[in-house]
C-alpha cells in the first residue's frame, strides 16, 4: 500500500515538472458567443446586427484564453480578424496593478479595466492578430502580482501562445505597452529576441523617480507587491528601471516612446531621460512628446492612434530598414 502511495506521488511529481518545463501550451480557448451579451452588442437581436459601436465584430473574432506560466493559469484575450491570411501581432501589456485596470471585454467602471471588445478590436481592424493578459494576480489569472517581477514571464510565456493561434505571422510580433505595461515591455525586450519593433505609452523608465514624484507608489503598490521590498530596495527599483540597464536593449529593435507633457501619473521626463540614454547607446527609438496630454493623451486620442498604427505598419508589415544611429557629417567626403 505505501509502495503504490508512493509510485502516485512519484508519478504526480515528474507530471507537474514536465507541465512546469513543458513548452508553453493553451489550455482553454474559448471563441465569444456574442448571442451571450445579445442586449449589449446587437441592435437587432434576432437578425445578430451589431450596434454601431461593435460593427467591428462582424470581421473579427475574440477568444478568452487561459495558459500556463510558471505552472500558473494565467488569463488572457485575443483578437483575430476572420478572413483567412497570416497577421502579424500586437502583444499589449496593460498598465495598472492586481484588478485595477485590469482587461476585461468590456470595460468597467468599477476598476477602470480595459474593454478587449473596443480597443483588442479597433488594433485588429487594422490587420493585426492583438493579444495581451492579466498578468498572475489580476483578473481571473492565478498567482500573486509583483510588478515587473515573476509576472514579467506571463507576457514572455504569450510570445509561445500566439503560435497556437490561427492566421497568425509568429516571427512578426510588436509589443504595445503602456505605464505599468511600458515597464514590463523594456524587461521585455532584453529578454527574447522574438521581438520585431514596441510601442510604449507613458511608462516609468526609473522607479526611482517615480516613488519621489509619486510617494503612495511606493506604499501602495510597491511595498504591497513586491517580495521583501524595503529589505531589498534598491535592487528591486533597479529591476524596474530602464534607464538603469539601456546597454541591455537590442540594438534592432526601433522603439517608439510616447508621453503627454501633461502627464502627472508618470512624469514625461521619465521618456525624455530615458530618449538621451537611447542615443548613447544608439538604441534606435522615436520620440513623441504630445503638448497638454495626460497619462493616456486621451486629448490626442485619433492622432495617438494612426501614430501606433503607423509605426507598426512600417516595422511589421513594411519591413522598413532600421534607421540609422551614427551620426551624419555633412562636410564629410565619401
Amino acid at each position: 500500500m505505501k509502495m503504490n502511495r508512493y509510485i502516485c506521488l512519484l508519478l504526480l511529481y515528474f507530471v507537474t515538472f514536465s507541465i512546469r518545463g513543458q513548452e508553453v501550451k493553451i489550455i482553454e480557448k474559448e471563441k465569444v458567443n456574442w448571442s451571450d451579451y445579445a442586449v449589449k452588442v446587437y441592435k437587432n437581436q434576432k437578425e445578430k446586427i451589431f450596434k454601431k459601436p461593435y460593427k467591428r465584430l462582424d470581421s473579427i473574432d475574440i477568444f478568452k484564453i487561459k495558459y500556463l506560466s510558471n505552472g500558473l493559469k494565467i488569463e488572457a484575450f485575443a483578437a483575430i480578424p476572420k478572413k483567412k491570411k497570416k497577421y502579424p501581432v500586437i502583444v499589449f501589456n496593460r498598465g495598472g496593478n492586481r484588478n485595477f485596470n485590469a482587461l476585461g471585454l468590456f470595460r468597467s467602471r468599477e476598476n477602470k479595466g480595459i474593454g478587449v471588445v473596443s480597443y483588442f478590436s479597433y488594433l485588429a481592424s487594422k490587420g493585426y492578430v492583438v493579444i495581451g493578459c492579466n498578468y498572475r494576480g489580476g483578473g481571473n489569472s492565478e498567482g500573486k502580482d509583483q510588478f515587473g517581477g515573476e509576472d514579467v514571464n506571463d507576457v514572455l510565456a504569450l510570445l509561445d501562445v500566439v503560435k497556437e493561434l490561427p492566421n497568425v505571422a509568429a516571427d512578426k510580433i510588436g509589443l504595445l505597452g503602456w505605464s505599468r505595461g511600458g515597464m514590463m515591455a523594456y524587461k521585455v525586450l532584453t529578454q527574447t529576441n522574438k521581438i520585431k519593433t514596441a510601442v510604449i505609452g507613458g511608462a516609468v523608465s526609473n522607479s526611482f523617480k517615480a516613488i519621489q514624484a509619486r510617494p503612495n507608489m511606493e506604499t501602495k503598490v510597491l511595498a504591497e507587491l513586491i517580495p521583501n521590498y524595503y529589505k531589498n530596495k534598491e535592487a528591486a527599483l533597479t529591476k524596474r528601471s530602464a534607464i538603469k540597464w539601456v546597454n541591455k536593449f537590442p540594438k534592432n529593435v526601433p522603439i517608439f516612446l510616447l508621453h503627454g507633457s501633461a502627464d502627472w501619473n508618470v512624469r514625461a521626463t521619465q521618456s525624455l531621460e530615458l530618449a538621451l540614454e537611447f542615443q548613447k547607446y544608439k538604441i534606435p527609438y522615436r520620440l513623441k512628446i504630445y503638448e497638454g496630454g495626460n497619462h493616456g493623451i486621451s486629448q490626442f486620442r485619433k492622432e495617438k492612434f494612426k501614430d501606433i498604427i503607423g509605426w507598426f505598419n512600417k516595422y511589421l508589415k513594411k519591413n522598413t530598414p532600421l534607421p540609422n544611429t551614427n551620426l551624419i557629417n555633412p562636410y564629410k567626403k565619401k
